[in-house]
C-alpha cells in the first residue's frame, strides 16, 4: 500500500508563488508516474502536470512556463512549484501516483486560492 500526503497550499494573491509537496510513504511503488492534478468548483479534474519514472514532464499548457514539477528521491517527496499563478488557478491539487502502470493512488487534495 502506497499513502500520499499533500500540503503547502493556501490563499496567494495574483502574481504568488506557491510550492506544493506530496510526501509518499509505504510500499516502494517504483517504477511509477506521478502527477498533479486539480479541480476547480464545478469543473471535471484536470491533468495539470506529470513526471515519468525515466524523468519525463509535461504540463498543461496553462500553466507551461509558470509551474515546475519535481521529485526528491531521498526525501521521497513530489513537489509543484507554481509561479505567477493566477485566480484561475484556483482549485484542490490532488498528487497522484501509477504504480508499475497499474495500481493507482491519490492523495487527499490541498486547496489553492488565489485572489487579492
Amino acid at each position: 500500500q502506497v499513502h500520499l500526503a499533500e500540503s503547502g497550499g493556501g490563499l496567494v494573491q495574483p502574481g504568488g508563488s506557491l510550492r506544493l509537496s506530496c510526501v509518499v510513504s509505504g510500499s516502494d511503488p517504483s517504477p511509477a508516474v506521478m502527477n498533479w492534478y486539480r479541480q476547480a468548483p464545478g469543473k471535471q479534474r484536470e491533468l495539470v502536470a506529470r513526471l515519468s519514472s525515466a524523468g519525463i514532464t509535461w504540463y498543461l499548457d496553462s500553466v507551461r512556463g509558470r509551474f515546475t514539477i519535481a521529485r526528491d528521491n531521498a526525501e521521497n517527496t513530489l513537489y509543484l512549484q507554481m509561479n505567477t499563478l493566477k485566480p484561475e488557478d484556483t482549485a484542490i491539487y490532488y498528487c497522484n501516483l501509477v504504480s508499475r502502470g497499474i495500481w493507482t493512488y491519490w492523495g487527499q487534495g490541498t486547496q489553492v486560492t488565489v485572489s487579492s
